[in-house]
């Protein structure tokens, strides 16, 4: 199955590497932002910013979904790296391909799972499984589409538990999200979130500003904003059609919209990503 490195990612429905034997050629190709990305940090510190600076070490799994407008900064570290595309996946079954995507999707650039000792050990023995008849000169397709779903599962029981201990608000803050994620593209007010989940816009309002500091509106333009960068660096889309694919009338509102809630004209952002993906292209911002 490795023919990926030389062939291009195009070639290839699924990519597994440990993080200090990943290529370059890997990191550069076009074809990974069509990738489901599965980084599994083993016995590092966090990548991203906990609450209150707090610094810990562990086991952490972050779930980037395709399009992601940035990278996580990697290098160095110890642990493994499971890429994947959609169509890799069983697409006959709906339920599962809409567990996976609430996973990946649920906090839009990337969602971060951590593994206490037993879970680490349990997914362990799958993932190596996986890899073992990833390296196989004759690898079966079928047997790794089926291992694959086996260690997906079990991240979406891993993320599953995290909310069954949350109170009833946080779980209403995820339903919200995952909802958003499936219908900010058609729909933009919170009145149709709100009745989804059967309590008045007022009171989804006062739960997203309690846990997450921004009412529904807020949270359904953040989403457009993020779709429209990931659209502005991955898409050879001209601002002008980004502006129509999201919904805009014409090219001066979307700048507008844009720069209202980035500070940047999408030109200013594009030119900026641009500088910003030749001098640090693998690192999360």
């Amino acid at each position: 199955m490795q023919v990926e490195t030389k062939m291009g990612l195009s070639n290839t429905p699924i990519f597994i590497r440990n993080l200090d034997n990943c290529p370059p050629s890997y990191l550069d190709d076009p074809g990974r932002k069509e990738f489901f990305e599965i980084v599994w940090l083993k016995n590092e510190n966090a990548l991203h910013t906990l609450k209150g600076g707090e610094v810990m070490r562990g086991d952490w799994i972050y779930l980037i979904p395709p399009y992601r407008v940035h990278q996580l900064n990697k290098a160095g570290k110890k642990g493994v790296l499971l890429s994947f595309k959609r169509d890799f996946l069983d697409e006959d079954v709906k339920e599962f391909l809409l567990d996976v995507f609430k996973i990946f999707n649920i906090q839009g650039e990337f969602s971060c799972l951590r593994l206490d000792l037993e879970t680490a050990e349990q997914l362990a023995k799958v993932y190596e499984i996986m890899e073992e008849e990833y390296e196989r000169e004759n690898s079966s397709t079928t047997i790794l589409k089926a291992l694959l779903k086996v260690f997906l599962l079990q991240l979406v029981r891993i993320k599953e538990q995290d909310f069954t201990v949350q109170d009833i608000n946080q779980k209403r803050v995820y339903e919200f999200m995952v909802l958003l994620e499936m219908n900010y593209q058609q729909v933009r007010n919170t009145d149709f979130y709100a009745g989804k989940l059967g309590i008045s816009s007022k009171r989804l309002n006062q739960i997203l500003k309690e846990k997450l500091d921004k009412t529904g509106m807020q949270l359904i333009h953040d989403r457009i904003v993020l779709e429209a960068k990931r659209q502005i660096i991955h898409s050879e889309s001209t601002i002008k059609e980004i502006a129509y694919d999201l919904g805009f009338k014409d090219r001066p509102y979307f700048s507008r919209f844009f720069k209202q809630h980035t500070g940047q004209s999408p030109e200013q952002f594009q030119n900026e990503a641009k500088a910003h993906i030749v001098s640090k292209h693998n690192t999360l911002v």
